[in-house]
């Protein structure tokens, strides 16, 4: 389980927030507030509204309840045997108007009355002097319907027989918020008719100061919120800046080393390239020193022809040596004329057969094919490619009865060069011949070698020939013959 939370964790630090990351949260968290707040606002008025005409109705049926029972008590506590005197007579009036009157003054009643039906018509009594009348005098003669009782008497018609048959209280709400309570007016078992009660109660001054509290309430809560938000935003902001000049500090001291590993890298390369250009101007000078002690007036020609080759050389590779990567137009070119195998006979004859000392270690042949075409390279860039491939099956053929053969060949059906330099000797290390993940033979990779000796600045020929094809826009490939030995092919598109 620990293990778990601390790769979650560890997931979790792998994500870094940027300013605008937190700026955007902010925004969010802010405007969600501000939405739950509307919601609960939204919420608590429905509830006001909703609990308000519960009890608007339950008042309002409570009051025409208490109204009709008034009436029943004093109605029930006249004696019907006894003749009422005028002062007796005024003295129930006057209870009768005061319930009416009470209950007209308060609670927001707008129409108090009784309704009693007589024969066919519904007489509507709203004071005391007529209902005395009517229920103990029995005297209907002052009952009358004004018109604008004809929509209480409607409605009374709508629920009359309701009422008889359940004498329950019923209630019909209108305009929304007014209250037409009728109650059965019972006197002692006997259905007379019922009170009729018009309440329009208004609870808007108690819903706009609990609003009015909550407003101050959520006005107090988001100042809170957006007090933490924005500590919170400073401190994210903060840390989230003090994590950018980390950051930057941190970049700039590894741009800073591989600066220093770049240049470390380019001060070995041209290490190597020093080795390399002086082991090959120090052969190339042995056989200009040499010539020069030859020197006759009848070879003079030649010698001048084969030394101004060899300083070409040796200016071409001291060029090379400056050049990281050598401008194009300097090794291809329209005005170069080539001819591959005058370039391949010199280089075999001038330098590896070269008569100071005849070696019987190994053997040379050159197989040329007359119909090769010319070639727009710098010849002494082709000199780079082949003298490094042929010393390389000389330093690893073998000890003795090395036979090495330089052959080209033109295929016209494809329009193609093809130049072989392959030998009889132990073949290549079959690891070398494996490809990395550039697609590219473990053998043309810079400092791949299988000398013991001198391991420092080996592993370069082969290197040197691959990246000069390269930028001759040609091709190189090496394999091993199935007899022995092995072989290496430059393609050329011309």
């Amino acid at each position: 389980m620990a293990e778990n939370r601390k790769k979650i964790f560890e997931k979790i630090k792998e994500y870094h927030f940027e300013f605008k990351h937190v700026t955007v949260l902010f925004l969010i968290l802010f405007i969600f507030q501000l939405i739950v707040s509307f919601i609960n606002k939204a919420a608590i008025k429905n509830f006001l509204t909703t609990t308000q005409e519960w009890y608007q109705k339950e008042s309002a049926e409570e009051i025409a309840n208490l109204t009709a029972t008034a009436l029943e008590l004093v109605i029930e506590s006249i004696s019907k045997t006894d003749k009422q005197d005028a002062e007796q007579r005024n003295k129930i009036i006057q209870s009768f108007e005061i319930i009416f009157s009470q209950q007209q003054l308060s609670h927001n009643i707008t129409n108090l009355c009784l309704l009693i039906r007589e024969n066919d018509r519904i007489i509507k009594i709203e004071d005391g002097k007529t209902l005395y009348n009517i229920l103990i005098e029995k005297d209907f003669n002052d009952a009358e319907v004004k018109k604008e009782d004809e929509e209480i008497i409607k409605m009374y018609r709508a629920v009359e027989d309701s009422l008889k048959l359940t004498e329950q209280i019923t209630s019909i709400i209108t305009e929304r918020r007014t209250f037409n309570t009728f109650v059965p007016f019972v006197i002692k078992g006997e259905y007379l008719g019922a009170v009729y009660l018009r309440n329009t109660p208004d609870f808007s001054s108690i819903s706009n100061q609990v609003i009015s509290n909550y407003d101050e309430t959520s006005v107090i809560y988001l100042s809170l919120i957006l007090l933490g938000l924005l500590a919170m935003y400073f401190i994210s902001s903060y840390t989230v800046k003090e994590r950018d000049t980390a950051q930057k500090m941190l970049f700039e001291e590894h741009e800073e080393n591989l600066k220093k590993q770049i240049n470390y890298e380019k001060e070995l390369i041209f290490t190597k390239r020093i080795y390399h250009t002086h082991h090959k101007a120090e052969k190339i000078m042995g056989f200009i020193k040499e010539d020069l002690r030859t020197l006759s007036d009848k070879n003079i020609d030649e010698i001048k022809f084969r030394v101004s080759k060899y300083s070409n050389f040796i200016s071409r590779v001291i060029y090379d040596m400056k050049w990281f990567d050598p401008p194009v137009q300097t090794i291809r070119n329209p005005m170069f004329r080539t001819d591959l195998n005058e370039v391949i006979k010199f280089i075999i004859d001038n330098i590896f057969l070269r008569i100071s000392s005849q070696s019987t270690a190994f053997k040379i042949n050159f197989e040329p094919d007359n119909n090769l075409p010319i070639v727009n390279v710098n010849e002494f860039v082709i000199w780079e490619i082949i003298e490094p491939l042929i010393q390389n099956s000389i330093d690893h053929g073998g000890e003795s009865n090395l036979l090495i053969t330089v052959r080209t060949k033109y295929d016209s059906s494809t329009n193609k060069s093809y130049i072989h330099i392959e030998d009889n000797g132990k073949g290549i290390a079959p690891e070398l011949l494996e490809v990395n993940e550039n697609n590219m033979k473990l053998l043309f990779v810079e400092n791949t070698t299988t000398k013991t000796q001198g391991l420092q600045n080996s592993g370069y020929g082969c290197y040197i020939a691959y990246e000069m094809t390269r930028r001759c826009g040609w091709n190189i490939d090496a394999e091993n013959l199935p007899q022995c030995g092995c072989r290496f092919t430059i393609i050329i598109n011309n």
